[in-house]
């Protein structure tokens, strides 16, 4: 489509993520009906040895910089991608929305809620300037049918919800540490904050908040290598468990729901999974299986039996992908940045499945806040 917009990105953070949405830019052409396409025309790290993979890969590329304030005086960048440690994000971000650049940011959008209020006054200050936050997972297929179930509100009663976000990348002990270990740079959330928008992404858009909370939080490893011959204190927590008690926010009765966030799951490579449990309606689904959703229809005095359906690469938004191939990270993070240009460019009521919206990392921060407090008191906390 020779007519499509075109939105020209900085990218302030050439770690992982960065490269993933580049990627994704590569991948355009495999999306049909868009009408806008990215392009990345500016990039940002203090590492420049990771300059060269985004300069060789993109001839679009005009500014190279280690200096993030080159990006925010730049006139021809219209939307910044901004994946950065979360000390920095209450900084880094209103600097941003300040200039006004449209903004993508990562979660958790703030070290802490005290970060995210201030994030989210600069934003109220700017209402021109469009704001999303990163969370891929819901848009595998098997999550955007399930949020379908939900707008459609089929399962009788919920009996309870289950959501989760399990990896093992820290299940090895000599693994040596990282930013994400380190309360100064990662925050006091730990694995709360780093994996708990993911969990609770659906569950918020939902309007499924909770009333009551009680965690349960793990310090598995106490310290871990310094790369230097040394052990540190590893100061995160490593697991969390959140049991919430959630009001139906249509039909009023309550339901129990468990928000899971493990940086130590053995076997577990990387799995997003969310299940509802209903008295009439019942569906599950996990990226441990992406090809396929599990549904069950209960009809009263008969059988209980859980259907698979091996559903393929059916997405919110089209692609040249055939139906029958299977879904992955990639292509998660194709739809996800599909959906926010989508928004970005032609915003409307029936949109497929939006991005996770800075009012929903406000609530995020609640429920991971009163975790925080309940873990420590060993309390439940009401919000």
């Amino acid at each position: 489509m020779k007519d499509r917009r075109r939105l020209r990105f900085g990218i302030i953070g050439c770690g992982l993520m960065g490269r993933e949405f580049a990627v994704a830019c590569a991948r355009w052409p495999a999306l049909l009906d868009m009408r806008a396409k990215p392009e990345i025309i500016a990039i940002c790290d203090l590492n420049e040895s990771l300059f060269d993979w985004f300069t060789g890969n993109f001839d679009s590329i005009k500014m190279v910089t280690s200096n993030y304030e080159d990006l925010l005086s730049e006139k021809d960048i219209d939307v910044i991608y901004c994946a950065v440690p979360h000390h920095l994000h209450e900084k880094f971000y209103t600097d941003i929305i300040r200039a006004h650049k449209h903004l993508v940011g990562e979660k958790p959008f703030g070290i802490d809620i005290e970060a995210n209020r201030t994030i989210l006054e600069v934003i109220k200050a700017h209402p021109d300037v469009f704001v999303r936050c990163s969370s891929e997972f819901p848009f595998f297929p098997g999550g955007h049918q399930i949020h379908k179930y939900i707008l459609e509100n089929k399962w009788g009663q919920i009996i309870e919800v289950h959501s989760g976000y399990l990896h093992s990348s820290d299940l090895n002990f000599e693994k040596p540490i990282n930013w994400k270990r380190m309360i100064e740079f990662n925050g006091e959330y730990g694995c709360l904050g780093d994996l708990g928008m993911h969990a609770l992404h659906l569950p918020i858009r939902s309007r499924w908040i909770p009333k009551r909370i009680s965690a349960s939080l793990s310090k598995i490893v106490t310290e871990r290598p310094d790369g230097k011959g040394a052990m540190v204190p590893c100061e995160t927590w490593d697991n969390g468990t959140i049991s919430c008690e959630v009001e139906h926010p249509t039909d009023g009765y309550t339901f129990p729901m468990t928000v899971k966030t493990y940086r130590i799951a053995p076997g577990e490579t990387d799995t997003w999974y969310i299940e509802v449990i209903g008295s009439k309606f019942s569906a599950k689904f996990s990226t441990k299986f992406p090809k396929t959703l599990q549904t069950m229809h209960y009809v009263n005095g008969r059988s209980q039996e859980w259907r698979s359906e091996d559903i393929g690469y059916t997405s919110a938004y089209k692609t040249i992908t055939g139906p029958i191939f299977e879904f992955g990270f990639t292509d998660a993070i194709l739809q996800m940045w599909a959906a926010m240009i989508d928004e970005f460019t032609e915003p409307r009521n029936n949109m497929p499945f939006g991005c996770v919206k800075p009012e929903e990392t406000y609530l995020q921060h609640k429920i991971l806040t009163a975790a925080l407090e309940s873990g420590k008191s060993g309390q439940a906390v009401e919000l």
